[in-house]
């Protein structure tokens, strides 16, 4: 009988155990890299960190197995059994996981940053418990190019992670916005072919610092490193050789004295909306909000840049001419042709093949 009862008190104490089981209403599923790439996902992280410690909700990020749909769909309901009632996914690569997850889970609520649901045929089926979010990299990228150019740099390289669409985005805007710079100022820059590349990965490595240490060693002075994690390889190859390097997503001063500004997307403030309006019985589902200099979605963190000539009121100039679409910044290499037409900003030396 004693063995009996010791039994029974052990299956009572797992089922216990199991009822209360810690679930967590917000989730993060994280894209390439992790929540320290000093980038993308940790700008999403640390908004929503902030967020549930503030309102005392519960929350856990999870990382895929690897870079797949059939990774982000199993990481999903992974995080939905966890309790999950709005799971936010960072990265155009969840596109086709959220077209899914969105019907399997009907109940939860969805926040794509950066793309659209699709079922892989790249026309947006956004579900009423779905919203995504864009932002306008292109705008981003052209304030760090022009600000790089007006402080007085004239050799320049850009260095993406992998060329998917925000990435790409980043690098056009970027070279825009340094041949408008060096319109205005007339002078010439240089901003060679072999000196626009994309790594094809955002993970941080020896190779990545080598490539970037080569460039600063053969005349580059800054450059703008739009590769998550990577781009700490490039912060590292700056330091090494006294460089510069532009950041990206986040304000990444505090990471290198070497980071001369960043390249900002509001990803932080966008996750905290998105979740304020969820728990307002508000949210958004089907729509598609579009962030941009005009609603403060972009923008260079002028307190913390380490700029010496690029004033404030340089900055608010031509931001304002962002925010009121006197300046419309190409978003692709053809509208970069076009651009550079319309503004009279002659040729430049990078190819189609590379930027696309």
């Amino acid at each position: 009988m004693k063995k009996l009862a010791l039994f029974a008190l052990g299956i009572f104490a797992v089922f216990a155990l199991a009822g209360c089981r810690q679930t967590y209403e917000i989730a993060m599923i994280t894209d390439a890299g992790d929540i320290d790439d000093e980038s993308f996902n940790q700008g999403t992280w640390e908004g929503i960190e902030a967020y549930a410690e503030e309102h005392g909700k519960s929350y856990k990020y999870y990382r895929p197995a690897e870079i797949s749909t059939d990774a982000y769909i199993e990481t999903i309901n992974l995080a939905v059994r966890g309790g999950a009632q709005i799971v936010i996914t960072p990265g155009f690569l969840f596109e086709e996981a959220i077209y899914e997850a969105q019907q399997d889970h009907p109940d939860v609520k969805f926040v794509l940053i950066d793309g659209e649901p699709h079922a892989g045929d790249w026309v947006p089926d956004v579900a009423d418990n779905t919203l995504s979010i864009y932002f306008a990299e292109e705008e981003s990228g052209f304030l760090a190019g022009y600000a790089a150019v007006m402080e007085g740099f004239e050799d320049l390289g850009y260095i993406g992670g992998m060329a998917v669409p925000a990435v790409v985005r980043f690098g056009v805007g970027y070279i825009a916005g340094a041949y408008y710079a060096a319109a205005e100022l007339d002078k010439d820059i240089n901003f060679p072919d072999d000196r626009y590349h994309y790594l094809g990965d955002f993970d941080p490595s020896p190779d990545h610092v080598s490539q970037a240490i080569g460039w600063y060693e053969t005349g580059t002075e800054i450059i703008f490193a739009a590769a998550g994690g990577a781009g700490l390889s490039v912060m590292e190859a700056a330091e090494e050789q006294e460089a510069w390097m532009i950041g990206v997503d986040v304000d990444q001063s505090h990471h290198s004295d070497k980071v001369l500004t960043s390249a900002m997307k509001a990803l932080a403030v966008a996750a905290q909306e998105a979740l304020d309006l969820y728990y307002a019985d508000d949210f958004p589902g089907g729509e598609t909000w579009n962030l941009t200099a005009e609603n403060d979605g972009v923008g260079l963190p002028m307190e913390n840049s380490r700029f010496e000539n690029f004033d404030q009121a340089d900055y608010d100039a031509i931001f304002a001419l962002l925010a009121d679409g006197t300046i419309v910044v190409p978003r692709t290499y053809e509208d970069l042709l076009d651009f550079l037409v319309e503004h009279d900003l002659g040729e430049i030396d990078i190819e189609a093949d590379t930027v696309q």
